[in-house]
């Protein structure tokens, strides 16, 4: 890629080593595991790429092996990382996988944590079609939360739109932090993804209407509901059109990284044009597949499986 072109969609977040059992088993017995690398920004820009969109993932890394590793694994998926910096004075982030079980991170003080809005002075956000981040960054330190809002304002000043999800994780917050500081970034947003279960952690609403209601403002909301399915609503010349549709039937291996997945299709869907429904079943495609392994990404060229769902339109 020329230096001079600019991603069509560019995501903006920590990526650190991930360890995971090499089968799905407990992390406590499990003899074998691998090493992988797992970040939720650098899994859509990966999952994009594999769908055909040019891509690009800025963040920072330690001047380390695992650095190293995770810099050139998300490269080796096609993704554009000229931006990312190599920080010498402090570590690479890390975590484990216990399927069944969640997660266990050991990122306090990782690079990634001492981003501030210069580490994207560089980068052409005002150029891009769309920017994607989530609400883990601005919870990694003050310097990420002004990082966060410094790309929220300059993607607003270009022609581009601006990705948001909510992606609560509450051992990164104070408590009773979370609410209001995700509630206002995803206000700003043009496209919000977010969990029903989530939002009703954090905000109290126990059904999609009532997170529409909370959230008018983005021209696009998508609301996941687990394996029952997931809702869009859409700005459509002053009118909310609500389009649900329901998840594939998947046995489950292991959650974590589906929903990174989901917001790739459906975005990769959105910049090809695709309609609500093709958006929402691309985004289910891709989570489907990621929920049957115990990684976060797939492997290049992964073939999609067929949905067997009818989507409904509301």
């Amino acid at each position: 890629m020329p230096d001079t072109a600019a991603p069509r969609l560019i995501a903006i977040g920590e990526t650190m080593a991930l360890v995971a059992p090499a089968r799905p088993e407990p992390l406590a017995t499990t003899q074998d595991v691998r090493l992988l690398i797992g970040g939720a920004e650098s899994n859509v820009a990966i999952h994009a790429a594999q769908l055909g969109i040019p891509t690009a993932w800025v963040s920072a890394v330690g001047d380390d092996a695992l650095g190293v590793r995770v810099r050139d694994e998300v490269a080796s998926h096609g993704v554009d990382v000229r931006w990312v910096t190599t920080d010498a004075h402090a570590p690479t982030g890390v975590y484990f996988k216990d399927p069944g079980r969640g997660v266990l991170y050991y990122r306090r003080g990782s690079a990634a944590s001492a981003m501030t809005p210069d580490t994207v002075a560089a980068v052409p956000l005002e150029r891009a079609d769309l920017v994607h981040v989530s609400g883990i960054t601005p919870a990694l330190s003050s310097g990420c939360a002004a990082l966060i809002d410094s790309v929220i304002d300059r993607v607003a000043a270009g022609d581009g739109i601006l990705s948001f999800d909510v992606n609560h994780r509450a051992a990164l917050w104070q408590p009773g932090a979370a609410a209001p500081a995700l509630l206002s970034l995803a206000r700003r947003a043009d496209v919000v993804f977010v969990g029903l279960d989530e939002a009703d952690g954090l905000w109290g609403t126990t059904d999609a209407d009532a997170v529409r209601a909370l959230l008018p403002e983005p021209a696009l909301l998508v609301i996941k509901d687990g394996d029952i399915g997931a809702t869009e609503y859409a700005r459509d010349h002053g009118t909310d059109v609500r389009t649900f549709v329901p998840a594939i039937r998947t046995e489950v291996v292991e959650a974590v990284g589906a929903g990174d997945a989901f917001a790739a299709g459906y975005l990769a869907a959105h910049l090809n044009g695709s309609t609500a429904v093709e958006r929402l079943l691309a985004g289910h495609r891709r989570a489907h597949l990621v929920l049957q392994s115990t990684g976060d990404l797939l492997p290049d060229e992964t073939p999609l499986t067929p949905a067997d769902e009818t989507p409904h339109t509301a």
